[in-house]
């Protein structure tokens, strides 16, 4: 780091003097027109013009066709698919898929399916040897806050409904449509993330300061996760004919509504920093959680039904991380309350104690 000695001009401009090094670098010389960038965070950053060209974010990329025999090269559908999904993860603006020779059928519907499950992909141009992707959603009109709450809605509801569904209190109904939406956001979430690594006027599109994106991003993938074990719940529920053993039911459902209403004040935290002690309510309850699913799973296989479907332990181990990723969230809401100068020496409230050692796992 370098420090510099601000000067005044005669007509009252401050100014400071650039490093030689770092000009000669970036190409620039007198007279050169540079961007400055003035943060939420109070940062002042001085940017090279081509910097911000986001020409970087566009690209072209070619894949197997059909020959002119019918045959299909071996880049298939799948291939273009993680292709796309690499790319938007990426930040990229637009990609160009040109085919050698023409489309098949697969390659077609693999772009297609892009385009209708991810956020702001369009497809622009189209015809037998090309098409142009692009997204279209501009960053200023995004709000990293709301994805996140709308995130954490779509995971609870889904981790309600496929716990009743392993318990028998409620069948399945439209739990894929879900999952597709909480795979969308995070989706979303991440790419714009990203793109604020690389592009400083994607931060102040977004009006969120970098350690603030940093941590709405790391509560977005917890909450992800979240929906991924309430979807691998809702594949043990539905696989096995018989739900869990009354006897055990009842309390699987208890440990179960412990998550919502803790990840539901853990993600106020981790948005707002407010209130602390709702996030060491919510280790306390992942704690609860996990202790009780051992529990549980001891006493389905040892004491209550010997020959209990083994995939129940499946669904009982996707509980307890679940538990462990809403934990997750309120160690972010933790961070959330220093960072705000929220935190108090207040002790938690009743029948909430933080485990200092628990071992977080993602």
């Amino acid at each position: 780091m370098e420090t510099r000695k601000i000067q005044q001009v005669s007509n009252g401009t401050f100014t400071v003097s650039l490093p030689r090094e770092w000009a000669d670098g970036e190409g620039i010389t007198a007279g050169t027109v540079v961007n400055l960038h003035t943060h939420l965070d109070g940062m002042l950053v001085v940017q090279a013009p081509e910097c911000e060209d986001d020409s970087s974010m566009q690209f072209t990329v070619t894949v197997g066709g059909s020959d002119a025999d019918g045959g299909v090269d071996s880049a298939g559908g799948d291939f273009l698919e993680q292709t796309l999904r690499a790319a938007y993860a990426a930040g990229s603006k637009q990609v160009v898929i040109e085919a050698d020779g023409t489309f098949d059928a697969e390659q077609r519907q693999a772009v297609r399916r892009v385009a209708r499950n991810l956020v702001g992909v369009t497809i622009t141009e189209e015809s037998d040897t090309a098409v142009t992707v692009r997204n279209v959603l501009d960053a200023n009109e995004v709000s990293i806050r709301q994805s996140v709450r709308q995130l954490q809605f779509v995971a609870v509801s889904m981790h309600r409904d496929a716990t009743a569904a392993l318990t028998g209190a409620a069948p399945l109904d439209g739990f894929a449509e879900r999952d597709d939406r909480a795979d969308r956001l995070f989706a979303m979430v991440d790419r714009h993330f990203t793109r604020g690594l690389d592009r400083l006027d994607e931060v102040d599109a977004l009006g969120e300061t970098r350690p603030e994106l940093f941590r709405l991003h790391t509560a977005a993938r917890e909450l992800e996760r979240v929906a991924d074990q309430a979807e691998r719940i809702a594949a043990v529920a539905s696989a096995v004919a018989d739900p869990l053993p009354p006897a055990v039911a009842d309390e699987v459902s208890e440990l179960a509504e412990l998550v919502p209403e803790s990840l539901e004040s853990a993600v106020q935290v981790a948005l707002e920093g407010d209130d602390p002690d709702a996030a060491r309510e919510a280790l306390a309850a992942r704690d609860r959680v996990c202790e009780g699913v051992a529990d549980v799973e001891r006493r389905l296989f040892e004491e209550v039904d010997a020959d209990a479907n083994y995939r129940f332990a499946h669904a009982l181990h996707a509980l307890e991380r679940t538990a462990e990723h809403a934990g997750n969230v309120a160690e972010v809401g933790l961070r959330t309350a220093v960072r705000t100068r929220n935190m108090d020496e207040k002790p938690a409230r009743e029948g909430g104690t933080e485990s200092a050692e628990h071992t977080q796992r993602a």
